[in-house]
């Protein structure tokens, strides 16, 4: 079964999300490391090429800004890590966009913060444009936006980043190469016992206790920010590999169905997972009241929630923002991510959507919550 698991989870993958490490991007700081960036970006190719997305999440800016500032210890000033950042990343994307256009492929930066994915609105518009670059065959290259966000620098980690994007844009899989061959269930280094991990479920408690700190001085992450990024990732339904960046053809034979790495498979599947997320995971921002009418089509039809239907709004939220719909009693019978801001839903209560854009100047969506987006809790 395991070796099933394993042939099975990255074959079937149509979309990916990979993550590269600093010290693997880098050369473990000596700069750059053509040779290697080529070869991902060659297989990223190929896998394009089959009719598969890609989306590349790469470390190295501020050790390649090190690097060309002649620094050989990491530095702890923040000011000094902006400016490695921003040295750093001219580099870094060139090199993405060169490596990827001799195969072929058009490329895009992508600058993201912790704080883009935790804003709904930021959200959804980073979503989009993602997508978009999907769906025109071109390899989004994403790194933190370090040069001007402390908090990412101080504590934030690509492998983070990663699980992020991969439940942005709702991935089947998230790679991450490392300069490890995989998960054991002690450090090797340490214990001559260790043995090494092939196949286990994502989110499990044991793995964590495996996993130990910092791995290197170049970047900030380790074992444990993997094991957390799978876990992470497996709340929208992907699966995590963690596998050797420099192993030959890694990604092409993960993706033909090799055992390679360790694999954290998702307990769920991608639309339970979805739906699990926007009912125990989200804080709420604000709600709206439903007529009789719309609580029969909700709960016997599984409709989505038509303005038409609402009888009041409260709160103060944004378009993105999880909201609460409740029945005429004031319980709670579903909740979902809101199509229009609390504003706007006030002005279309009770009205069709032909008349949202003579209320609203513009009509984004016909339904207050689609389907797709919402959670009966009843």
């Amino acid at each position: 079964m395991a070796q099933e698991q394993e042939n099975s989870a990255l074959r079937e993958a149509r979309r990916v999300v990979v993550k590269v490490g600093s010290s693997l991007v880098t050369n473990d700081g000596r700069g750059l490391d053509e040779a290697a960036i080529g070869e991902w970006c060659r297989q990223m190719a190929v896998l394009v090429h089959q009719g598969r997305e890609v989306i590349m999440v790469s470390s190295g800016a501020i050790a390649e800004g090190m690097k060309r500032l002649g620094w050989s210890k990491r530095p702890h000033e923040i000011h000094e890590l902006q400016a490695a950042a921003a040295v750093g990343q001219m580099g870094l994307a060139h090199m993405y966009e060169t490596k990827l256009r001799e195969n072929g492929l058009g490329s895009a930066q992508v600058l993201l913060t912790h704080a883009d994915l935790a804003d709904r609105e930021r959200y959804l518009n980073a979503r989009s444009t993602l997508l978009t670059l999907l769906k025109l065959g071109v390899v989004p290259v994403i790194n933190e936006n370090d040069t001007v966000v402390n908090d990412e620098i101080k504590f934030g980690d690509n492998d983070t980043l990663g699980a992020l994007v991969a439940n942005l844009v709702e991935a089947d899989a998230l790679v991450i190469l490392t300069d490890q061959k995989g998960l054991f269930t002690a450090d090797p280094r340490k214990d001559t016992l260790a043995q090494f991990v092939h196949v286990a479920q994502a989110g499990d408690p044991a793995l964590e206790a495996m996993a130990g700190g910092a791995g290197s001085s170049l970047g900030r992450g380790g074992m444990i920010t993997k094991i957390l990024a799978a876990k992470r990732a497996a709340g929208s339904g992907a699966s995590t590999v963690i596998a050797w960046g420099r192993e030959p053809d890694a990604l092409l034979r993960l993706c033909q169905g090799e055992a390679i790495g360790t694999l954290l498979v998702a307990p769920t599947q991608k639309m339970q997972a979805r739906k699990q997320w926007i009912a125990d995971h989200l804080q709420l921002r604000g709600s709206v009241t439903v007529d009789a009418g719309a609580v029969a089509k909700l709960l016997g039809d599984g409709s989505s929630l038509l303005p038409i239907g609402m009888i009041g709004v409260e709160g103060d939220f944004s378009r993105g923002d999880v909201i609460a719909i409740r029945d005429p009693q004031g319980l709670e019978m579903a909740r979902g991510l809101a199509n229009y801001a609390s504003t706007e839903a006030r002005l279309i209560c009770r009205k069709p959507s032909s008349a949202f854009e003579a209320l609203l100047g513009y009509v984004a969506e016909p339904e207050m919550v689609h389907r797709d987006n919402l959670v009966l809790k009843r």
